[in-house]
């Protein structure tokens, strides 16, 4: 039987804690245009009523000094229940300093952690507090980083279609900055040929080709390989480039990772530069905006899918009628399932939504401690 909330008055945020990992990477990675080695995750936890809430974003340290100095005044003494306009307020009291980067990025992880307080003071999973349009949401298996060996990527593939039952699959191209094309033919190639003709192969440049490169290759990926995605094949920041890349190709375009707001958003669909828009809740503001760029991708008939942060994005996905799907991405799968309790299950290709209070994951102190830094 469940508990039934604190009593009303006890609804004020009493507390606000930022802490911040780094875990280092499996093996080295990169993609087109980046290489790394750890992955940095900034961790906002919220308290209220004895009920605590979880947020985080995948971002460098430097977001916490924005919880602490900037949004701990705006969101300490809050009423839980009001988080879109903690959220607003938070927005405008960092107007001086910028939205984009670090800023949004620690926005986005406080309003997760709030929505999280709530649902939990309510006791209802998130995907009830947002309302569903799915008990389950899509995934494709994502890695298939430029450093991997064919061995390695054959494995990880392996792992995706064969042993979780994943039917949609990305991997990185545009190795080096474009300059490595035949490689990136034969692990597309290499791609098709472990994961049979069944499954969908996605491609993700990363930004790395110039316009024609981009039109050529996305030719050879569909033409010959069957690639249905084609993720930054240019610039994100080059709207006429995606534009003119998506008007010469069949191939889905595919763009918006890097939106802080809902203008980016907006002026991402208004120029026609994506078949499908991706945001990404620990980026783009949180939960808060993350509907929001659903609803402008769905005001131009276009689908939404979610970058990342699979475990994030599982409830919020199912509460938007225009999805496509979430990515399951290697490293945040690996940190998400080290560091908390409750991560969700992709066998079978889909996440279904648990029926936890919140999103369902709470931190292991313990567990994360040896990758503490801040």
């Amino acid at each position: 039987m469940a508990m039934p909330p604190p009593p009303r008055s006890e609804w004020t945020v009493t507390g606000l804690e930022c802490l911040v990992f780094t875990v280092p990477t499996d093996q080295p990675e990169a993609d087109g245009t980046l290489e790394w080695s750890a992955t940095t995750m900034v961790v906002v936890l919220v308290q209220a009523g004895g009920v605590t809430g979880t947020g985080w974003t995948y971002a460098g340290a430097g977001s916490k000094a924005v919880v602490e100095d900037q949004l701990s005044a705006v969101v300490l003494g809050a009423d839980p229940m009001d988080v879109p306009g903690i959220t607003e307020a938070g927005i405008r009291a960092c107007r001086n300093f910028g939205r984009p980067g670090a800023v949004s990025s620690a926005i986005s992880a406080v309003d997760i952690a709030l929505w999280d307080l709530k649902a939990r003071l309510l006791h209802q999973p998130l995907s009830a507090l947002f309302g569903r349009c799915r008990a389950d949401v899509p995934i494709y298996g994502s890695g298939g980083f430029t450093t991997y060996d064919d061995a390695t990527t054959a494995s990880q593939l392996e792992l995706w279609v064969g042993d979780w039952g994943i039917p949609r699959v990305k991997i990185k191209i545009g190795e080096s900055w474009g300059t490595n094309t035949e490689r990136d033919l034969a692990r597309v190639k290499l791609t098709r040929s472990v994961v049979g003709d069944a499954a969908e192969i996605y491609v993700d440049a990363n930004g790395g080709y110039t316009r024609k490169q981009a039109v050529r290759m996305g030719r050879r990926f569909s033409d010959e390989y069957g690639v249905v995605w084609f993720e930054e094949p240019v610039s994100s920041d080059d709207l006429a480039g995606l534009r003119e890349v998506r008007d010469h190709l069949d191939i889905d375009v595919a763009a918006g990772e890097y939106g802080y707001d809902e203008t980016y958003f907006a002026t991402m669909v208004a120029a026609g530069a994506v078949d499908c828009l991706q945001a990404d809740v620990t980026r783009c503001g949180g939960y808060t905006v993350w509907l929001r760029a659903a609803a402008i991708a769905g005001s131009r008939g276009l689908q939404v899918s979610a970058h990342c942060a699979p475990n994030l994005h599982a409830h919020v996905a199912a509460a938007a009628p225009n999805l496509r799907h979430v990515e399951y991405f290697h490293d945040h799968h690996r940190i998400e399932t080290m560091l908390f309790d409750g991560a969700l299950d992709p066998r079978g290709g889909a996440l279904k939504t648990s029926d936890r209070p919140g999103h369902g994951l709470t931190l292991r102190i313990a567990a994360a401690e040896e990758f503490r830094v801040r």
